[in-house]
């Protein structure tokens, strides 16, 4: 029996019992010492609320009701492994986003400690041995992703200042968020774009300060459109598709992409010499080009012909400056 499971099971005891229980036998039920059970009601008292008293007249304990009311523990049921589970997940969320729940979810964390036996140690160990390895993340200012954030959950228009990379030019809009979406170690924030008139994903380390949360309400859009808007191309790059890409890769590859998703509606199949066919739906190819390269001459594109040309035209171009004296300037 773990730490909450005993306490539930004080609770239990005081609230069964038509007279105040001693602390021998609160020992005996629960298999703790006496100088335990005395903590496990401190505990009980100041983190959880709940009103035990000493009865000195029958040299025992009692839950305090009053007008028959039977105070509680908070409703929710964790053992052990599920407290180590949360507390794991904050320090996933706190690596991903540094700061961004810190301020809401730190007297969680601390009322989690208090619930584990040797609390103090077993969250240390997680902070020690949990490691979130990002690569290539662009850090998101913490006061633009909260408003971001709040504009997202409180369901209200947001006007923002965003630096578009492929334009490399500022604009002034205003979104109604949709979706917060973590995608390859960074933030983006799907929207309805009232400019654009049409949904579209801002990068949140692209926006500027002067983000100002409105008054009026989001236009709501649905989980279905959303899903027809950004999950049926590749990427990041949502929109329409256009197009569907048929990659092969070798042998060696197949040992390794056979077990990756691509794509939801992805269709693959191992062939007869070991190599692995592709099928992956897309619209815009950029981000899929950049997937293609990193196998190198594991892969091959075999559908449609102008992503082939994009391909090559990319393979052509490293090979140029790579054929170049290192440092060598472009012409």
């Amino acid at each position: 029996m773990d730490r909450v499971q005993r306490l539930y099971k004080l609770r239990d005891i005081l609230n069964t019992h038509r007279r105040p229980v001693s602390c021998r036998v609160l020992s005996e039920k629960l298999e703790r010492s006496e100088s335990s059970i005395k903590r496990y009601i401190d505990e009980a008292r100041d983190y959880f609320g709940i009103p035990i008293v000493y009865d000195r007249k029958y040299n025992g304990y009692r839950i305090d009701t009053k007008d028959g009311e039977i105070r509680e523990l908070p409703g929710l049921y964790f053992n052990s492994s599920e407290l180590y589970a949360l507390l794991t997940s904050h320090k996933l969320l706190s690596d991903v986003q540094p700061g961004w729940l810190n301020k809401y979810i730190a007297p969680l964390t601390e009322r989690l400690r208090q619930l584990l036996d040797g609390a103090h140690k077993h969250y240390a160990q997680i902070q020690q041995r949990v490691r979130i390895l990002q690569i290539a993340a662009r850090p998101a200012n913490l006061e633009h992703f909260q408003k971001a954030v709040t504009a997202l959950i409180e369901r209200k228009q947001l006007k923002i200042v965003y630096h578009g990379r492929a334009a490399d030019k500022l604009t002034e809009r205003t979104i109604s968020p949709q979706r917060l979406v973590y995608y390859r170690n960074n933030w983006y924030l799907d929207a309805w774009c009232h400019l654009r008139n049409g949904l579209r994903s801002f990068s949140i380390d692209r926006l500027y300060p002067s983000a100002i949360l409105l008054d009026e309400p989001a236009l709501e859009i649905s989980d279905a459109g959303l899903d027809e808007h950004y999950a049926r191309t590749y990427g990041i790059f949502a929109g329409p598709v256009t197009h569907t890409a048929v990659l092969r890769f070798s042998a060696d590859a197949a040992r390794w992409v056979a077990d990756e998703h691509w794509h939801p509606q992805q269709q693959d199949q191992v062939l007869p010499d070991g190599r692995f066919e592709l099928r992956i739906p897309y619209g815009d190819p950029r981000e899929l080009i950049m997937d293609i390269l990193k196998y190198g001459p594991d892969v091959e594109v075999l559908e449609p012909p102008e992503l082939r040309t994009a391909v090559m035209r990319k393979l052509h171009a490293t090979l140029d400056i790579y054929s170049k004296t290192p440092g060598q300037p472009d012409n």
